[in-house]
C-alpha cells in the first residue's frame, strides 16, 4: 500500500551537486514532490520532499540516503503548536501559503493542519507569543 512521508535532506557539501533526487525515483520506485530547498553547489543544503511509494521501497532509500552522509528529518518533528500559549490572534494564519493554519469561523479560532504544513516556518516567525515552535 503505498505510503507517502514528508522529509528535510540536509546535504553536505560534497552531495549537493549529486542526483540525490532522480535516483529516489528511479532506483527505489518513489514519486517525489519538492517542496522546498536550498543548495548550492559545492556547500550544505536543504530540501523538502513529499515522498510517495511503498513503505519498503521508502525504507531503502532512506538507508541510501543515509550511507551518503544526508540526514534525515522527518517533518513531522518540524513546527508545532503548543497549545496553551496560542492566543488565536491570527497572525499565522495570514503568512502560511498552504492553509495549514486557518481561522475557524464563527468561533474565530485558529486550526492547525500539521498534514498540510510544508515546514517554511513563518508562522513561527509572526507569532507573537511563540505558540509555533520548531520541534528538535
Amino acid at each position: 500500500m503505498p505510503v507517502s512521508h514528508k522529509i528535510v535532506l540536509h546535504f553536505p557539501p560534497d552531495q549537493t551537486g549529486q542526483p540525490v533526487v532522480w535516483r529516489l525515483s528511479k532506483d527505489y520506485n518513489l514519486m517525489f514532490n519538492i517542496l522546498r530547498a536550498s543548495i548550492s553547489p559545492d556547500d550544505e543544503g536543504t530540501m523538502l520532499l513529499d515522498l510517495q511509494g511503498e513503505e519498503a521501497d521508502y525504507q531503502r532509500a532512506m538507508d541510501f540516503l543515509s550511507g551518503l552522509g544526508i540526514r534525515l528529518q522527518p517533518l513531522a518533528k518540524d513546527v508545532r503548536r503548543d497549545e496553551d500559549k496560542c492566543t488565536h490572534c491570527g497572525a499565522c494564519v495570514t503568512a502560511c501559503p498552504p492553509a495549514a493554519l486557518a481561522m475557524a469561523r464563527p468561533e474565530m479560532s485558529v486550526t492547525f493542519d500539521p498534514d498540510l504544513c510544508v515546514g517554511c516556518e513563518a508562522c513561527i516567525k509572526l507569532c507573537p507569543v511563540r505558540a509555533m515552535e520548531l520541534r528538535i
